[in-house]
């Protein structure tokens, strides 16, 4: 076997600095290998060898402090004979690298978001592109010959790129700023695809060890039962087929009309065959991307990870602090970093125009917040002020990605004084008829924000369900012991000058005794603290059993392609 880099090594990659940097690739067995960085002016900054074993060959090498230009070389030390094998890696740059993983609202490309053209009419990068690069990790879901041909050709990419266009929108407004405010090159790994669950990023250890997330493998292996691997490939490439088919079509008529709705596109269609049978060969399959993606550029080193993600679990919201949870432990554990930076959106608000209120996602942003409450170098982005009128796929995001970056600022690299967390309940207390709700991250106050046009659309979804919104919503709702919420009056502050408090009533409720907010899939979000950044949803109990009515789903398929 000849000597190679892992494919996420190549020309213009950036390493992490102020880490030791781990390296590997591939080579002949028992084969000594020697991999050498040296600096834009020739000098050697570090080397160190290492021997290949089962046709791996890994090697680490001493931290570096931020610079560009540097090359990086691997070589099978001489045999007797005095033939070497050398691979040289030219235009390295040592700066900081992220990891930016989940699904389509990750995957979502620059060139199609709101802020893309600005970005794209930049063509030389001045206004700090050009700090940026990216690596997008092979995106094939089934290892055969077809997957490790097109592995070979991935690369680094740089602004210069004419690929730059399909890099993640929300990572790249990540790094940029991150790049500026740092003042060092940033290397972004894109590990992402739509329409994933988190159990297609976790090995098959993470799942199986626990009785509730161990549903994900056995829907999927009861489907493939008695299937051979040809069996399920071939119904998996007749799916493709049709998939792509239907697709087409759909874009045609979308093209001509993008008024037109899911229920007039599937009664002229069909169904939508997407996301395909349960097979070996479906990305979508527990543990698949984990094993087809991220292994692949494991364990490369790096800072941390942004995540967004979440969408495609919320059929099954209740288990998803526990899925999210483990997903975070099992990264950690393959990269030997049990403190790894995890920064995530907490989902924005979201509903199609024709599905009930579910609130199954206000039970995935409710878990993301323990998560974030609980796992140790794990923060929480809100981005309920973030969604976009019936589409899974908000066109904008550049606050998104500057809210992750505000928070890799101040949590992971400590040099911001602002504020990057959203106010989040802390506790709750009921006094003579009201609710006092305190919080974190709220320590200058609050405003109000106008959100007039989600209230409209609020309204016009739920009158379509025959429901009607009273004239006095607020978005806050309190209820008694009988668990019927009705809309609650606000005041900003509480006793004593408390600026982080709000305090709740209603005429309608004489004893309250649970509160929440926003407790909606998509409504009007008014609540912002002084920095900007808006209240996250909560309540205050489970007492009143949602999970039930989050079991139902949307109508509608979400079709999670960029």
């Amino acid at each position: 076997m000849s000597l190679s880099f892992a494919a996420v090594f190549s020309d213009h990659c950036v390493l992490q600095r102020n880490k030791n940097i781990t390296v590997f690739g591939y080579g002949e067995d028992g084969k000594a290998v020697q991999v050498l960085l040296a600096a834009k002016d020739g000098r050697v900054l570090c080397k160190n060898n290492g021997r290949a074993k089962a046709g791996r060959w890994e090697v680490q090498l001493e931290p570096q402090v931020a610079q560009t230009g540097c090359t990086l070389t691997a070589e099978f030390c001489p045999n007797n004979s005095g033939d070497s094998e050398k691979i040289t890696l030219t235009d390295i740059a040592i700066g900081e690298v992220w990891l930016a993983g989940g699904q389509s609202n990750m995957e979502f490309e620059l060139q199609n978001c709101t802020e893309g053209p600005e970005e794209m009419a930049d063509t030389k990068g001045d206004g700090g592109a050009k700090n940026v690069r990216f690596y997008y990790t092979n995106k094939i879901g089934w290892m055969d010959d077809h997957f490790f041909e097109a592995e070979r050709n991935t690369c680094w990419q740089t602004w210069e790129s004419q690929a730059r266009g399909s890099w993640s929108a929300v990572g790249f407004f990540f790094a940029k700023k991150l790049a500026a405010e740092l003042g060092v090159t940033v290397g972004l790994i894109g590990c992402n695809w739509g329409g994933t669950s988190a159990s297609a990023w976790m090995a098959r250890e993470y799942l199986e060890k626990d009785q509730d997330l161990r549903t994900y493998l056995s829907e999927y292996d009861e489907a493939t039962a008695g299937k051979s691997i040809e069996q399920q490939c071939k119904e998996y490439d007749d799916y493709e087929i049709e998939n792509n088919e239907w697709q087409r079509k759909f874009g045609e008529m979308f093209a001509k009309d993008n008024s037109l709705t899911w229920e007039t596109a599937t009664s002229i269609l069909g169904p939508c065959p997407w996301p395909g049978p349960k097979s070996c060969k479906n990305p979508y399959r527990p543990t698949g991307l984990y094993d087809c993606m991220l292994r692949r550029v494991m364990p490369y080193t790096m800072q941390g990870v942004i995540w967004y993600q979440g969408e495609s679990d919320d059929h099954k919201p209740a288990m998803y602090r526990k899925l999210f949870t483990n997903m975070i432990d099992n990264w950690r554990t393959d990269w030997h970093d049990d403190t790894l930076p995890f920064i995530f959106v907490q989902l924005p608000e979201h509903r199609y125009q024709a599905d009930k209120d579910f609130k199954h996602w206000c039970l995935i942003r409710e878990a993301q917040q323990q998560v974030g409450d609980t796992v140790k170098n794990a923060w929480m982005s809100c981005a309920l002020d973030q969604g976009q009128f019936s589409d899974i796929h908000p066109r904008a995001k550049r606050v998104v990605g500057q809210r992750l970056e505000a928070i890799a600022m101040e949590k992971v690299y400590g040099v911001s004084d602002k504020k990057s967390l959203s106010p989040m309940l802390s506790s709750s207390i009921n006094i003579d008829g009201k609710i006092i709700l305190t919080f974190t991250n709220a320590e200058s106050g609050f405003t109000l924000h106008d959100d007039t046009k989600e209230l409209e659309e609020y309204k016009m979804m739920e009158k379509g369900q025959g429901n009607e919104v009273p004239e006095d919503f607020t978005g806050f709702e309190i209820a008694g012991e009988d668990c019927i919420y009705y809309p609650a009056k606000f005041a900003f502050g509480g006793r004593d000058g408390a600026l982080n408090q709000i305090i709740l009533c209603s005429d309608k409720v004489k004893e309250p005794k649970f509160a929440r907010y926003a407790w909606y899939n998509y409504g009007p979000v008014t609540v912002f603290s002084k920095e900007g950044l808006p209240l996250a949803p909560f309540r205050t109990s489970q007492k009143d059993s949602l999970e039930k009515a989050a079991n139902e789903h949307a109508a509608i398929q979400q079709i999670m392609t960029v």
